[in-house]
């Protein structure tokens, strides 16, 4: 029992926390609010300590981009409020020498009306369309037992070729890198009523919407009037047809991303609306792509992209073919790539964080309270001997 006692005393003189009795206590009304006070204080911040627990954060760090991925989605949904359907296309091409013209895979047009409202929509493709006796490629009609060879009208690759729609004379012609100065005069343009559906649209709009596949290199893509094509080494459109001498290129883009959508990503071209005042221009937008993986607190991995852009209008003339009207996205990729990963705070960090916000708000409340105590036992005495005035 001795040793007993003599362990225990040892052990209670170790107590840096010695008690006070009850009879020394003095509570006052100021010691109550500040009690009030601090207990509210620490019950919010130990709330917000949880809620920052239980929710995921997301760490981020940068790294030089390794991946060798062959492969660019760039995904867009873009409004000419004042450019017929009709008439524009989309075309892609990049640093390497790919081109991809007058593309109509994975892509959606809609006519929209003055006010926005969807006239028609459709996918674009090449089917041929049917026409009913046209003119054979040796010069007569198609009779019932022939098989239709339309004429390429001079822009055959080989005796065998034949074009035996509007768009396939056009095609032709774009290979050869001339352009269609009157529609009416090709069968096949006049049959498909190439220039009364442009009439037609007058006074349209069309919202344009869908993806692209194109290599992980620097390059560009352009919606502009006309088919396009490579003449003396230079990109060109072919405006004839419509006999206008201005395209109003004002545009709005509702959707521009590299890449799917991941938690957090900011793309600042969405909802990006110009309206052009001069007849003739291009519009410019040139854009730093940052390759980004975002994993998230599943360990599932989205890669994706960011993007930063700057923008430029070049006024032009007409026939000027360095100026081709139109709306232009010149594209880059930058070598550092941004890993992002979503991850929850550990028990130990969030244990403490408890311990100093209960340890920090009792310590600080315990000062102001000892402060206000002494400060008021001080005014109390010198009131006593008559000395505070």
């Amino acid at each position: 029992m001795e040793m007993e006692g003599g362990v225990l005393g040892k052990l209670r003189r170790l107590d840096v926390y010695p008690k006070i009795n009850e009879d020394f206590y003095r509570r006052t009304l100021s010691g109550g609010i500040i009690t009030l006070a601090s207990s509210v204080i620490m019950l919010l911040l130990f709330l917000s300590e949880l809620r920052h627990y239980l929710h995921a954060v997301t760490e981020t760090q940068l790294v030089v981009d390794t991946s060798r991925a062959d492969t660019l989605k760039i995904n867009f949904d873009i409004t000419f409020p004042a450019l017929q359907c009709s008439i524009i296309s989309v075309d892609a091409m990049d640093i390497s020498g790919l081109e991809h013209l007058d593309v109509k895979h994975d892509l959606i047009k809609q006519r929209i009306d003055s006010h926005g409202n969807v006239i028609d929509s459709r996918q674009e493709d090449i089917a041929s369309h049917k026409m009913e006796q046209p003119l054979q490629k040796h010069g007569g009609r198609l009779e019932h037992n022939e098989t239709y060879c339309g004429s390429c009208y001079g822009a055959e690759m080989s005796d065998d070729q034949c074009c035996n729609t509007c768009e396939e004379v056009r095609e032709a012609y774009r290979q050869k890198g001339w352009g269609i100065t009157n529609p009416d005069l090709i069968d096949q343009c006049k049959r498909e009523g190439f220039l009364e559906k442009i009439k037609e649209e007058e006074g349209e709009g069309c919202n344009i919407y869908g993806f692209l596949e194109v290599n992980k290199v620097a390059g560009n893509f352009h919606f502009a009037p006309g088919k396009s094509f490579q003449q003396a080494n230079v990109h060109v459109h072919d405006l004839l047809p419509f006999g206008k001498d201005s395209f109003n290129m004002s545009h709005q883009i509702n959707r521009l991303a590299f890449g799917d959508y991941f938690p957090g990503v900011v793309n600042p071209l969405d909802g990006a609306k110009w309206t052009q005042l001069l007849p003739f221009g291009m519009y410019q937008y040139f854009i730093k792509v940052v390759p980004t993986v975002y994993t998230d607190i599943n360990n599932h991995t989205i890669q994706s992209n960011q993007f930063s852009v700057t923008e430029h209008f070049r006024v032009a003339e007409v026939g000027q073919v360095q100026s081709l009207p139109g709306v232009f996205f010149f594209y880059d990729l930058s070598p550092i790539k941004v890993m992002s990963k979503e991850s929850y705070e550990s028990f130990l960090h969030f244990l403490t964080n408890v311990c100093a916000i209960v340890g920090g708000v009792f310590t600080v409340s315990g000062i102001l309270d000892s402060f206000v105590y002494h400060g008021q036992r001080a005014i109390k005495k010198k009131m006593e001997i008559g000395k505070f005035s």
